[in-house]
């Protein structure tokens, strides 16, 4: 487990007039075939306690789930490599901005609805108006991630997908370490809550926790940490 926050990250922040602990948990790199409760039970189980909430990265709960595909696997159609070269950029990730990712994109949620937000997002945008294409895509859209430079082999070369049924991992996970549960979607611009065991309001705080990214995107191999009232 790691002793301290994420280099640049505080391992205490106040929200709401109160005060917590944000402690990464620090693993191997997880790979295809491995197991999320044998993940858990090795470095993170020992380490809740009462009231604590174990927040787990979206990103490898996906890929215990064999949602992730190396570049070199996938075969972008025409349809991919056209749509994708209209792409927004963005400094924190490559989003939909390649064939291969654009090409989960329209297996995940089908060409007609990509097709119908990309149209709609065109001309809201000539009105200054974003955001419209994510909003009609959908989260299965959105969770789609895309290799990075910084992000720790192999998934620096791969495509992982948002994961499936995050909400039963959360509870699934819960009974196993005993303490509140969410699957997270954090990043540089943001967040929000996949699936937790948490009620609505509990979420919303959540999300304030964690919202400068705590766990970074990187090579920091911990994709768990907890939070602890301080």
């Amino acid at each position: 487990m790691s002793a301290g926050a994420n280099e640049g990250k505080a391992l205490e922040v106040t929200v709401d007039d109160a005060t917590f602990l944000r402690i990464p948990l620090r693993t191997r790199v997880v790979m295809p075939g491995d197991d999320l409760e044998e993940v858990v039970r090795s470095y993170a189980i020992d380490h809740v306690e009462s009231g604590d909430i174990l927040f787990i990265t979206e990103k490898i709960v996906a890929i215990t789930q064999g949602r992730s595909y190396m570049m070199s696997e996938i075969h972008p159609r025409r349809l991919a490599r056209f749509l994708s070269k209209y792409v927004t950029k963005s400094a924190y990730g490559i989003g939909l901005g390649i064939p291969e990712t654009m090409e989960f994109a329209l297996r995940e949620v089908g060409s007609l609805r990509i097709l119908f937000a990309a149209a709609v997002s065109a001309v809201t945008k000539l009105f200054g108006r974003s955001g419209d294409f994510y909003r009609i895509a959908g989260d299965k859209a959105r969770a789609i991630d895309g290799p990075t430079p910084n992000t720790i082999p192999p998934y620096n070369d791969a495509v992982v997908l948002g994961p499936e049924r995050p909400r039963e991992v959360a509870a699934e996970t819960k009974r196993l370490v005993g303490c509140d549960v969410a699957v997270v979607d954090i990043n540089d611009i943001g967040g929000n809550i996949l699936g937790s065991t948490l009620d609505k309001t509990a979420e919303r705080t959540l999300v304030k926790i964690l919202q400068d990214n705590p766990l970074g995107q990187g090579h920091q191999s911990t994709p768990m940490g907890i939070i602890r009232r301080a």
